[in-house]
């Protein structure tokens, strides 16, 4: 008879078994890709995001016959709750062997921690708080490569938590563009004209001067995130200083394009990087002894990237904003060599992004569903 047991994470044993779960899930999963455990580490300790700044969270590793086979990050964003009038917590890096009762116990463990702290629903996964990684499981698309920053998960994972009580909550979702099939000639033409017309143009995003960009991305974000969006609020100045940290190593700034009025007003923006995944792949987790030899050598050889938000201010929204900054990273992209780009994950009440990235071909091609349990 095996034996289950949950336990909270509280020594640097239980942190390693917490950050290794995965590998011996995935072992011959070419879809997975390794994190870099230095990163992940400063992520589950809450150095380089929101997560500790946020709420009370906790990490909780199940371990069967003493061998670690699943774990979870349980967590409340009191900010988030408090600026939407909710009572809910969030699950983020949830993994199992496939055991339902593993799966079970790590369930009811967050269920009965979010209840003693008069939490009325569950929502997860999500990306642990200033995140955007981790976000849902996929349901229809198990084959496709995993771009950087983006969530593998094994297809039963849904059928854990559908049959312990979770229902849909929201899709997400990932679109393909195939730049090698070269830009729609008809918006090559259109976004000059339009740039005219309203009087705005594109920058790329200034590493040299990276505070004053991060303000005015802070300021678009500001000014375009609907109050409608149930689960976002504006990144707060000290957020904005973690994205640029996390921004400034990977950022090709030939992908970031910032819109200004011909006066300087800021009035959008996107976030394309590089998909380092496909060097990831290569380094195991760990940059020493060989991860770094891995990632010269497999630096030179991205052919994709992901395009991971766009925003523009609502007076702007019809004015060809959205495509000018599409198409100058796209031929970018396209000039890099690289085959194609990933547009994710664009939530399902997004109908503006999604019509603005379909115009430039692009293709639906991976589904992430969020879920969510009432518990009070």
């Amino acid at each position: 008879m095996s034996l289950i047991k949950i336990e909270i994470v509280t020594t640097k044993s239980q942190e390693k078994d917490f950050i290794k779960v995965p590998w011996s899930i995935y072992r011959d999963d070419q879809c997975w890709v390794p994190p870099l455990i230095s990163d992940f580490k400063k992520s589950i300790r809450g150095e380089n995001n929101m997560l500790s700044k946020s709420g009370p969270f906790t990490l909780i590793v199940a371990y069967k016959n003493d061998i670690p086979c699943g774990r979870l990050c349980v967590g409340i964003n009191e900010h988030l709750n408090e600026a939407k009038k909710y009572k809910e917590g969030y699950i983020s890096l949830f993994e199992c062997i496939a055991d339902k009762e593993v799966a079970d116990k790590l369930l009811s463990f967050a269920e009965e921690w979010l209840k003693k702290k008069n939490m009325e629903r569950i929502i997860g996964p999500l990306s642990l708080p200033g995140g955007d990684d981790n976000r849902g499981f996929i349901i229809d698309n198990f084959d496709d490569p995993t771009l950087v920053m983006n969530t593998y998960n094994k297809e039963y994972y849904n059928d854990y938590f559908t049959d312990y009580g979770f229902r849909k909550y929201l899709d997400c979702y990932a679109y393909k563009v195939n730049i090698s099939e070269g830009i729609n000639e008809r918006y090559q033409n259109l976004v000059p004209y339009a740039m005219e017309k309203y009087k705005f143009k594109l920058n790329k995003l200034d590493l040299n001067n990276i505070d004053k960009e991060m303000m005015d991305i802070k300021s678009i974000i500001e000014q375009a995130m609907p109050e409608e969006w149930d689960d976002f609020i504006p990144p707060s100045e000290e957020e904005i200083k973690i994205i640029a940290e996390q921004l400034i190593p990977v950022a090709d700034p030939d992908l970031i394009y910032i819109a200004r009025t011909n006066e300087g007003k800021p009035i959008g923006f996107n976030l394309t990087v590089p998909d380092y995944n496909q060097v990831l792949k290569h380094m195991n987790g760990r940059v020493f002894p060989t991860g770094f030899l891995k990632y010269i050598l497999n630096k030179k050889k991205i052919n994709r990237a992901r395009f991971f938000v766009l925003f523009v201010v609502p007076e702007y929204r019809k004015k060809g904003v959205s495509s000018a900054i599409y198409l100058n990273s796209f031929k970018s992209v396209l000039d890099k060599g690289y085959e194609y780009a990933e547009g994710s994950t664009i939530w399902e009440y997004n109908d503006i992004m999604m019509r603005d990235i379909e115009r430039f071909g692009g293709k639906k091609y991976k589904t992430y569903r969020i879920y969510k349990k009432v518990i009070g």
